[in-house]
């Protein structure tokens, strides 16, 4: 560090005048940065205010009163008749920005060090819909006008109801509109009393693992299957038992060799995720026995099982819990839109005491403005109405699909018809190029499609892509398809 008579010389300080904020906040910042990271050591003589105040072209009064800042945190002392200088014996608290980071960062915990890289990245979503991006609902065709009347309503009601806290569990207008719907639209009678509102099924899950699950403990994981439920278990430090999938569903008689001793099992039995099978009522059966024989709980994702296209399905698996081993979690992402951030779960009666004891210490609930609009769309009859219409939208969109890949992907993808969900699969046959080359051209040329293998823990037999429908319009439907024929052309030849 250079000296002069007048202090330090400091040439790295500099004051942005184009910066709006206060000159004094500025000049403080500058010079705490410069004292913590070492560039001004301990015992260092500063400049005397006035000679610091004309070097910045700042007034005198401007310094002093980041001086005296800086005095008041113990970064710098002022010495009668001396001048000002870094307090002896402060050594840097942060390493210099050209510094470089350490190898090993000391005291992360299991999640932030340990979880392998192929756990964790879960799927993007773009900012705006496009062909084929999976689990986004229509947004084109959300009635926006009336939810705004609706939340408009809601905020001329009683302050302390709005503004105070919300209760963990979630609000009971809401719990209550949950069970009528359920009651009516899927079959599952509970009570509000096992609902518990949650910021989305993907915090349900990580609320639920962080209660029922112990570091070891073995989850039944679908495999392929969804990757925010997987990440959910694995950061609660549950050992992954991927089970297979076929036709029916989730293998349970695989689960049973592989881990007959295991905690808890995750299914997307409506909708199987990614391959959109249905879980047969034979294995449904099966894994509940399992589960009674093992005393462990299953977690139902049921995150698309109002929108069907065909003939009425299966009851939700928890319609068959006599034993009550089953977690009901659902979702407003899907049927709603994702910003909601709103889902919810049903419990066992044995697990409710422990759910309200446990989010009353932990948890923050959810805002009571989202849940006491969302509980009024509901008992109002909209969301019902909501359901209905949007039913006829994505078969419409599943069916522009099928038309087009049946003209255009032929002999390229085989893509399997479904009867629910927003996505379908496109099967690869052997001939063609690997399912990661095709979703990474399609991707550059403008396409959202997923390799199968991205969701499986273990290598699968399945080589294909998805095909997500409910996002976008027939018309953008038609040119993705065209698109993604002409890709695997380029990529085949």
């Amino acid at each position: 560090m250079s000296k002069y008579v007048g202090g330090a010389l400091i040439p790295t300080l500099k004051i942005d005048r184009s910066d709006r904020s206060n000159l004094t906040m500025q000049l403080t910042v500058a010079l705490r940065d410069l004292i913590l990271s070492g560039d001004l050591a301990a015992g260092t003589r500063l400049p005397a205010s006035r000679t610091l105040a004309r070097d910045q072209r700042v007034s005198r009064t401007t310094v002093i009163n980041a001086f005296d800042q800086l005095a008041a945190e113990g970064l710098i002392d002022s010495r009668v008749g001396a001048g000002t200088y870094v307090s002896a014996g402060l050594r840097p608290a942060r390493p210099a920005v050209a510094a470089q980071p350490p190898e090993n960062l000391p005291h992360l915990s299991r999640l932030g060090s340990d979880v392998p890289d192929p756990y964790f990245p879960r799927l993007g979503h773009p900012a705006a819909p496009r062909a084929f991006v999976t689990g986004m609902p229509a947004f084109d065709a959300f009635p926006v006008a009336l939810w705004s009347r609706i939340s408009s309503q809601y905020w001329r009601g009683e302050r302390a109801a709005m503004m105070s806290y919300p209760d963990t569990a979630g609000l009971g207008a809401l719990r209550e509109a949950i069970c009528q719907h359920l009651r009516a639209n899927r079959g599952l009678v509970c009570q509000p009393g096992h609902v518990f509102v949650f910021s989305g099924a993907q915090d349900a899950f990580t609320q639920i693992g962080r209660m029922l699950v112990n570091v070891g403990d073995k989850v039944w994981l679908e495999n392929p299957g969804a990757i925010g439920a997987r990440n959910a278990f694995l950061s609660c430090g549950a050992e992954p038992v991927p089970v297979p999938v076929d036709e029916e569903g989730m293998d349970v008689a695989a689960g049973l060799k592989l881990s007959p001793d295991f905690r808890l099992a995750f299914v997307t039995p409506a909708y199987q995720h990614p391959l959109g099978v249905t879980l047969s009522l034979e294995r449904r059966m099966r894994l509940l026995e399992a589960a009674e024989q093992a005393g462990a709980f299953i977690v139902e994702d049921d995150y698309v099982g109002e929108f069907h296209y065909g003939e009425a399905t299966l009851p939700p698996l928890k319609a068959l819990d006599g034993g009550q081993r089953v977690i009901y979690v659902g979702t407003f992402s899907k049927t709603l839109f994702p910003a909601v951030r709103l889902g919810f779960a049903v419990m066992p009666p044995v697990l409710v005491p422990m759910v309200e004891r446990t989010l009353a210490a932990i948890a923050h609930g959810v805002a009571h403005a989202i849940q006491g609009i969302a509980a009024r769309f509901i008992a109002e009859g909209h969301f019902a109405a909501h359901i209905r219409r949007m039913r006829g939208i994505y078969a419409a969109r599943r069916d522009a699909l099928m038309d087009a890949s049946e003209r255009h992907l032929a002999g390229r993808l085989d893509v399997r018809p479904t009867e629910t969900g927003f996505h379908a699969v496109g099967l690869i046959p052997a001939s063609l190029p690997d399912e990661r080359a095709i979703a990474e051209a399609a991707l550059a040329a403008g396409l959202a499609v997923t390799p199968l293998s991205r969701y499986a823990l273990r290598p699968i037999a399945q080589r294909g892509v998805t095909l997500g429908f409910s996002a976008v319009p027939p018309a953008e439907i038609e040119r993705g398809v065209r698109t993604l024929a002409a890709v695997i052309d380029d990529l085949a030849a």
